[in-house]
């Protein structure tokens, strides 16, 4: 039983190919102009107002929305989905848990998890986007619910709406694949 259990985690496939240099190119080009953008308008707007537009979140989430179009985490409704119930959560989890921190970003996390495979909204990014909500300081705390939408909710209709025109500019790419 124990070799079995082992034997698990050897995989069954291989690595998938390395991406043609096109699509490394316009995963670059979306990265760049989705989290340039994000920042841009933090500095011009954002920055003086002791608000953070910018969230670590974001980074994961250009890796899905730019780099892996096709993927169905990557799609708008889990893009959107998955980090507003995430925000949420992460909000709720430290307004109820705040003075354990451990608690309240394990409870964030799981609760955020178990939310998105139940609204079929399942995002990665989401998970951190609920530990931010948590762990992200001072700045981020105070801001409770608003964190929902600014920078949460704020920040990824910027990073979608650069995912919506730089994915189908070129011939060979499309985004979304579905929508809800």
């Amino acid at each position: 039983m124990t070799r079995d259990y082992f034997h698990k985690m050897k995989g069954t496939t291989q690595s998938p190919p390395r991406v043609s240099t096109f699509e490394m190119i316009w995963s670059w080009v979306g990265a760049c102009l989705g989290i340039g953008i994000v920042g841009f308008i933090n500095s011009q707007f954002f920055e003086k107002g002791d608000l953070v537009l910018m969230i670590g979140s974001f980074g994961a989430s250009a890796v899905l929305i730019y780099g892996a179009v096709k993927s169905p985490l990557a799609q708008p409704r889990n893009l959107i989905g998955g980090h507003l119930i995430s925000a949420l959560i992460g909000v709720l989890s430290f307004k109820l848990f705040g003075p354990h921190l451990w608690l309240a970003a394990s409870m964030a996390v799981a609760t955020s998890i178990a939310a998105m495979h139940f609204s079929k909204t399942l995002h990665p990014p989401g998970g951190a986007t609920a530990l931010i909500a948590v762990i992200g300081g001072p700045k981020i705390n105070q801001l409770g619910f608003l964190y929902v939408l600014v920078p949460v909710g704020l920040g990824i209709t910027i990073m979608l709406v650069v995912a919506l025109v730089v994915n189908n500019i070129p011939r060979q790419r499309r985004y979304p694949e579905f929508w809800f």
